[in-house]
């Protein structure tokens, strides 16, 4: 719509109004500040008198909306105006999405709906409480007008708007959980048009003391809540308004707990997480319901919807088609008819760019070329004997639309040489939208030529050698040019056979399906001179008539007529949209045919015209009349033409399609006192096919105009769009089907289609046939109205069906062009089309951006789209899509390729710049979330074991005996002690350097020596007591042993740590001083070179070395041992302490017992002697890495080659390259280490393979982790080195945690490990149920390896500590005598978590201590035995407790997530998820460039919806290598999280889907 002359000066004052607004109220101004600012302002323009609405304080009725309005013609503009004006009052806060830029000047309205608001949100025709309207509150990290001084490249709004979707996500959910989405309030912020209403804010501080308990987002409000918070409104405008100036400027803010913070975007989201404390959800319930089948909620049919009410229409026959004496039997013989009696008449005259005449095409030229024509096409191409083309046969004609005449030319030359013309468009290059597709129809019609002219031949694209290239997907042609002097002259005496039109094919028309795929309509000669004829009579064309003509069907009847066509080609049009009017006053037309857009051109640019006369046209053909936006363009085409001699009676819009032809066409009417047809149909009626006029002057209301009557000689019926092809009854919306000889017959080779669409025989509700003769379906919809006049509502492949309702795409592109047209997108660059996402349509608009619109500007403009499109169509769009102008995909002839953008959008290569997903308001059909069940009774727990699984989920490994000499020893020094003496020069350990040379070793006399002597360090120099904690901080080596067992030697409990990074300083030193602290460290013992490091100026800037213990550099150790070594009496005390990666300050103890157990057990399990070697590739600081890379060797007294991971990032193949040299059987590796060989070393097997690498002895390679088996990860692994040697079976994992450092461990003998298909719906559900591989839903998992000699374990439930069946998901509780001892956490006194360490059954076997893992997983007895003949029990690790999230009631592991999302789309690096308040975040980092960002939007969230049924509540999209990773390569999410809230991610682009 668009404004034809400028608006009456209050309707600017009321848009500056609202720019005032938005632009007060963004940045920090109190309420005095913002009505003096915005008084100046206003006064400003207006010389100082104020409209009574811009000094009040009310809302704007919507009656001045429309009186301000009055100017424009579009009636649908009105009525989204006024649909956004009363969103105004109850309008929502979204955060606006943040693309990463150094500084984001950002307007965004934050408000908060209330709890309970379900009953508002219901009704949206309702008027809205307008106290619920609130002002902006300043949650944007920077918004307009802050002074802060922190803006920065990170401050980009990225994760602070997490803060300001919070209220509004969380009650978007929760209001469309009880209800469809009909009439549904988006929830979006709107610009407003309003002054601000005092505040209500939910925030903690802002609150009074008697406030009410926060907001609980987590379920359904009673109305009881909504009239409390009410009242709470009204009693605290005084406190809030104290608040507010607080509020907008302050540096330093308060959380809700009072703790002073720092960071403004952290201290917001505290807040809000504050405000959102929900009550802790309920524990996921032993019993529920099973229905693994979780079927989608079906949408159930609304009681109330409208139901067709009419009798049986009938069919409507046009008027008989007259027999005229002199009418020609062919096109043919009326074209040889005017050749040869009236040559000089005029035929068609072509316009150059400048709108001058460019060539005058006569009669008898058209007749004389035409035969020239003719004869080279059937003579001159190919031989005499085999001539290319003969009669019949098909060819493509290639012109310009700025060439008719050669075009007409052409098309004749083949109807004279009896063959098939299939004109197409010029394609413009190789690649060209949707032109391969026409290549599939002209392959399949066996084009072999095509004609073109000589400009168009030119302007092809060329190969080198000159020749044109093949267009992809075309057959080869030969190109032929149709001028003149490119031609032989046909002999004297040859003429073409001039025949009475028949049913053979005249000519084939391409038509682009909704899918994109291109067919041929077939028109035979009887149906082309039928159709001619028919619309003769419509239009009453006499011979003298001068007219423009656009229209195909033109060709045709125009020739017959002898009438003189001035075509006005598109590309003068775009220069001058005037041109088409200027020549109908020049020629004083009588017929102009045009389409909607070309009038609405007109009305832009008439303005600076003068004599325009239009009393000269009798008829005004409206082409795409069907539309039934045409409308609005006819109406103010005539309002403003009125006055230059158009008559109201000239306007006649048309209905046509290429399968039918001309269906309906207004006639002139003289008699003006018979106004058009029109009908204001309510737009909910249409949706549910219903003709209902709308009465109650409604805004979702559309008006149609009747597109005349049907065409002569023609039968039209209205049949159900689906299905049998069953009659309509009169109000009921149909498709129409034509019953005439003037239609297309046929697609061309299709013949099953062709049977559906050109043959279909419509019955009546009785079942009886209502015609013998075919009819062919039209892809209109409509109705027919009284009088027999046509009404079309639409279009069929514009159809789109969501939850059972219909609505038109161009319907809803005229609810987008609405709101505030021209001024953000291109109006003709709209795209509109569904998608389906879970078993349902999804509405997806993409549009063209223009250049000069900002970022806040275009996603205000989104925002009202969205709102306008829920409130006048009833229906939510799940993505709205803003591109950089001039990237849609185009026709050749200017206009968008839907098909083509679609297909974009699916492959995720649309590269929008601003995308907004609405999942929350258009998924009505998730499944229902799981509800709390009633609880069976006071034994239902342990009833339900019995019940659900066939046994107890408990499982052991078998014992520890006590077998070796070193087995007598009670602590490990006095084992290394014992080496020392019996085999002093036995080599216990050697590390190896980056090019694979050993760069050093040690034998059991050396280490000793060694470690005597730190030992006399840390008596002398550092003073430190017995039982004394010594930090380790060394880089994986050999001085990292010696350190330890010296400390062992003195009597102190060493703890190591991982050195900080040289490049990284400022983020690796506080973990190494955090460890420091937590532990309580007396000294901290490292290398020369790493003391140094701390004391260097970078590492004094991040933290305060002052506080530091003691450094001790071991590289200058004293020459004397010490004086006695320690002797530990109490194999219970610590041994050392251990700190666990996954966690943050959280130290385990592990005591000489342990350490005894742990040793004695691994030993077992891997059969380790001294004549052994293991190659070890892991970090040394913790866990079992920690384990095998200092202690087993001393304990078992086998050899381990020690390779520091961190030599792999220089020479990926030297972990394997050192199994293979030295033959090594048992090797332990950690994931990053295997993934890192598996992409490295990928594409160089064969060369590894020539330098000698065999892995055909390794017979255990374990992967050590705390997660998951990584199935994928491994099984690429064993399948890319299985070519050099390795077997599959040998490749195995293992599984320890913080209170256990190794449960499992697959070992060198014994069963391979199990996989098994669980179905991932169960799962979610605490459930374990095996399916079959390749089943839906199915997730396959790997054991973790054989349980450990001398551990149980048993699978219980974490919330009431009861034993489960081995059908249940539970958490993995371990009893064994390494098992840790205790935590030594945090900042304060050592406490001992008695919780994981000391746990007791609820019953059953209460007596036995058990350690709490905090891992889920289940146990399974396997049909493979071990060594002994017992059944194997199988342990199947799901996932960590503390990051399993619970959302819609059911239980989610982050892993299955993020395996979905990394498929979603290929430029997906890595991806982690996690819960904010009760959204699902989702974090990828992207591998391309920054335009492909907003790309991974939609196909993340299509992604999780369909396969987990869940709605991503944000979209954080991060550079590559953002996700913290571990050294053992697993996803820190938690810290992610930490980052996410603290705005640390330095997004590209964060994305709240509403």
């Amino acid at each position: 719509a668009v404004r034809t002359h400028n608006p009456p000066p209050h309707c600017s004052l009321r848009w500056l109004s609202h720019s005032i607004y938005f632009y007060l109220f963004a940045g920090d101004i109190t309420q005095k500040g913002y009505e003096k600012k915005r008084s100046k302002l206003i006064r400003a323009i207006t010389g100082g008198n104020l409209p009574p609405w811009l000094s009040g304080r009310g809302r704007i009725p919507v009656e001045r909306l429309r009186e301000c309005h009055a100017c424009v013609s579009d009636v649908h503009t009105e009525a989204v105006q006024a649909v956004l004006a009363r969103h105004v009052e109850r309008k929502m806060a979204v955060p606006m999405p943040s693309k990463r830029r150094s500084l984001v000047v950002q307007t965004s309205m934050d408000a908060y709906t209330p709890p309970g608001d379900g009953a508002l949100l219901r009704h949206s025709s309702a008027p809205f409480v307008e106290h619920w309207m609130s002002r902006p509150s300043q949650l944007g990290p920077a918004h307009l007008g802050s002074t802060s001084s922190s803006s920065s490249s990170t401050q980009s709004g990225g994760s602070g708007n997490a803060g300001r979707l919070a209220d509004s996500l969380a009650h978007s959910h929760l209001s469309h959980l009880g209800h469809t989405h009909l009439g549904h309030a988006h929830m979006v912020s709107t610009a407003c048009l309003v002054p601000p209403p005092p505040i209500w804010s939910p925030h903690p501080p802002l609150f009074s003391e008697n406030h009410s308990a926060p907001p609980d987002v987590t379920g359904y409000s009673s109305d009881s809540s909504h009239s409390h918070v009410e009242r709470h409104h009204m009693s605290n405008m005084g406190t809030i308004a104290r608040n507010t100036q607080k509020y907008g400027n302050a540096e330093r803010m308060e959380t809700g707990d009072g703790v002073p913070v720092s960071s403004r975007v952290s201290a917001k989201i505290q807040q809000l997480v504050n405000t959102l404390k929900q009550p802790r959800r309920p524990p996921l319930r032993e019993f529920f319901v099973d229905d693994f089948d979780e079927l989608l909620e079906v949408q159930q049919p609304d009681p109330n919807q409208p139901r067709p009410e009419g009798a049986e229409m009938m069919p409507v026959r046009g008027e008989p088609l007259g027999v005229v004496t002199n009418w020609p039997p062919s096109l043919e013989a009326a074209l040889q008819r005017w050749g040869t009696i009236s040559p000089k008449a005029p035929c068609l005259t072509s316009l150059d760019t400048a709108g001058k005449p460019l060539y005058v095409l006569t009669y008898g030229k058209l007749w004389s070329r035409s035969i020239k024509l003719a004869y080279n096409i059937l003579h001159k191409l190919g031989s005499k004997q085999e001539p290319m083309v003969r009669p019949g046969d098909r060819v493509a004609l290639v012109y310009p639309n700025n060439d008719p005449v050669a075009f007409m030319v052409a098309f004749y030359g083949c109807l004279l040489a009896e063959v098939v013309p299939v004109p197409i468009e010029v394609p413009l290059s190789r690649k060209d939208a949707g032109s391969q597709q026409i290549g599939f129809l002209l392959g399949s019609c066996g084009v072999a030529v095509a004609l073109t002219s000589d400009a168009c031949h030119k302007g092809l694209p060329k190969s080198a050698t000159g020749e044109i290239p093949q267009f992809k997907g075309w057959p080869k042609l030969l190109w032929i040019v149709t001028e003149s002097k490119h031609l032989s002259k046909p002999p004297r005496d040859w003429f073409p056979h001039i025949k009475d039109a028949n049913n053979d094919t005249a000519y084939i028309e391409y038509k682009t399906c909704k899918d994109g795929s291109v067919l041929g309509v077939t028109v035979t000669r009887i149906a082309l001179l039928t159709h001619c004829q028919a619309l003769t009579q419509s239009c009453s064309y006499t011979e003298d008539h001068r007219e423009r003509l656009r229209l195909q069907e033109g060709r045709g009847a125009s020739v017959m007529n002898m009438m003189h066509v001035i075509s006005v080609p598109y590309s003068l049009m775009k220069v001058n949209p005037l041109s088409w009017i200027q020549k109908v006053c020049q020629f004083k037309a009588k017929v102009a045919c045009v389409k909607s857009r070309d009038m609405h051109w007109a009305l832009v640019a008439h303005k600076d015209q003068k004599d325009i006369n239009l009393s000269s046209l009798r008829m005004l053909l409206v082409a795409d009349g069907s539309n039934p936006w045409s409308i609005s363009s006819c109406d103010a085409f005539l309002n403003v033409f009125q006055t230059k001699g158009l008559r109201a009676e000239v306007i006649c819009p048309c209905a046509s399609s290429p399968e039918a032809l001309t269906v309906a066409i207004r006639r002139p009417v003289e008699d003006s006192s018979q106004p058009p047809g029109r009908g204001v149909l309510s737009m909910q009626g249409l949706s549910y096919g219903v003709v209902r006029v709308d009465t109650e002057e409604r805004l979702s209301v559309l008006t149609v105009q009747d597109v005349g009557t049907v065409i002569p000689g023609g039968l039209v019926c209205v049949v159900k769009p689906e299905g049998v092809p069953q009659l309509c009854q009169t109000d009921e919306i149909g498709e129409l089907c034509v019953c005439s000889i003037a239609t297309g017959t046929s697609y061309y080779g299709l013949t099953g289609m062709t049977k559906n669409t050109f043959e279909v025989f419509p019955v009546s509700s009785s079942g009886g046939l209502i015609s013998e003769y075919a009819f062919v379906r039209t892809s209109l919809l409509g109705f027919i109205g009284p009088g027999g006049l046509v009404f079309i509502t639409g279009k069929m492949d514009g159809l789109i069906m969501v939850s059972g309702r219909r609505h038109n795409a161009d319907d809803i592109v005229a609810t987008a062009l609405a709101v505030e047209p021209m001024k953000f997108v291109y109006r003709g660059r709209i795209a509109v089309f569904s998608v389906t996402v879970l078993r349902d349509e999804r509405i997806v608009v993409v549009a063209e951006q223009r250049p000069d619109s900002t970022e806040e500007d275009s996603f205000q403009w989104m925002s009202r789209v969205l709102q306008a499109i829920d409130s006048i169509h009833g229906v939510g769009v799940f993505c709205l899509a803003l591109v950089p102008a001039n990237t849609l995909p185009k026709t050749p002839l200017g206009g968008i390729h839907l098909s083509e953008i679609k297909q974009l959008y699916l492959e995720g290569g649309l590269h929008p710049c601003n995308v907004l997903m609405c999942p929350h308001t258009c998924v009505t059909n998730l499944p229902k979330p799981r509800q709390k069940q009633p609880e069976i009774g006071p034994a239902s727990v342990m009833v339900g074991n019995l019940v659900s699984g066939k046994r107890i989920a408990q499982a052991s490994g078998r014992d520890l005996g006590q077998t070796d000499d070193n087995d007598q020893f009670l602590f490990l020094s006095e084992v290394l002690q014992w080496r020392a003496q019996t085999t002093p020069d036995h080599v216990l350990y050697t590390l190896l350097s980056s090019r694979g040379a050993v760069s050093s070793s040690l034998t059991c006399l050396q280490l000793h020596k060694r470690a005597e002597r730190v030992a006399a360090l840390l008596m002398e120099r550092g003073g430190l007591q017995e039982g004394d904690h010594v930090a380790l901080v060394y880089p994986p080596g050999i001085d990292l042993i010696a350190a330890f067992y010296g400390c062992l030697y003195a009597g102190c409990v060493p703890i190591t740590v991982r050195p900080p990074h040289p490049q990284n300083i400022s983020t690796t030193l506080p973990t190494v001083k955090m460890i420091v602290e937590v532990s309580h460290s007396a000294c901290v013992m490292t290398t020369a070179v790493i003391c140094k490091l701390l004391r260097s100026k970078e590492a004094t800037a991040t933290v305060d070395i002052r506080n530091w213990p003691p450094v001790l550099d071991t590289d200058d150790l004293p020459k004397k041992k010490a004086p006695a070594l320690y002797k530990p009496t109490n194999p219970d005390g610590l041994a050392y302490l251990d700190f666990s990666v996954s966690t943050t300050g959280m130290l385990a103890g592990m005591s000489h017992n342990a350490v005894g157990a742990f040793c004695r057990s691994v030993k077992l399990q891997c059969e380790l002697y001294p004549s052994r070697e293991v190659a070890i590739c892991l970090d040394p600081y913790c866990g079992l890495g920690f384990v095998l890379w200092c202690l087993c060797s001393v304990y078992s007294g086998h050899q381990s080659i020690l390779i520091p991971p961190v030599e792999l990032e220089t020479n990926p193949a030297l972990w394997l390259l050192a199994v293979s040299q030295l033959r090594v059987r048992d090797t332990f590796c950690s994931y990053s280490v295997m993934e890192l060989c598996t992409k490295g070393l990928g594409l160089q097997t064969e060369a590894l393979k020539a330098r000698g690498l065999d892995l055909s002895r390794v017979r255990a390679c374990v992967v050590v982790a705390e997660e998951r088996p990584r199935m994928a990860l491994t099984h690429s692994f064993s399948k890319l080195f299985k070519d050099l040697g390795l077997h599959p079976r040998s490749v195995s994992t293992s599984f320890g945690c913080r209170v256990n450092l190794a449960i499992c461990l697959q070992g060198t003998s014994g069963p391979d490990p199990t996989t098994v298909y669980v179905d991932m719906r169960a799962l979610r559900h605490d459930r374990v149920r095996l399916v079959e591989r390749g089943s839906p839903h199915s997730l396959p998992l790997m054991e973790s390896g054989k349980i450990l000699p001398g551990v149980r374990i048993i699978i219980a439930n974490p919330e009431t500590k009861g034993p489960l069946g081995d059908s249940h998901l539970g958490e993995i509780w371990v009893h064994s005598a390494h098992n840790g001892s205790g935590y030594y956490s945090g900042y304060g006194e050592e406490v001992l978590q008695s919780d994981h360490f000391n746990s007791r059954l609820s019953f059953g076997d209460t007596q036995t201590v058990w350690a709490r893992t905090g891992y889920l997983g289940f146990l399974r007895r396997t049909e493979l035995t071990d060594a002994h003949g017992e059944r194997h029990d199988a342990l199947f690790v799901v996932g960590a407790l503390e990051e399993a999230m619970e959302l819609r009631g059911m239980r989610y592991h982050p892993i299955d997530i993020e395996t979905s999302v990394i498929r979603a789309h290929k430029s997906i690096m890595e991806c982690a998820v996690f819960t904010w308040t009760n959204l699902l975040v989702v974090v990828v980092e992207l591998e391309g460039s920054e335009q492909e960002a907003l790309d991974l939007v939609p196909m993340v969230t299509k992604a999780v919806l369909e396969e987990h049924y869940l709605i991503v509540g944000v979209v954080v999209v991060t550079d590559v290598g953002v996700i913290p990773i571990n050294s053992r390569g697993e996803k820190q999410r938690m810290h992610l999280r930490d980052g996410f809230l603290q705005d640390q991610l330095d997004p590209i682009y964060v994305a709240y889907n509403m």
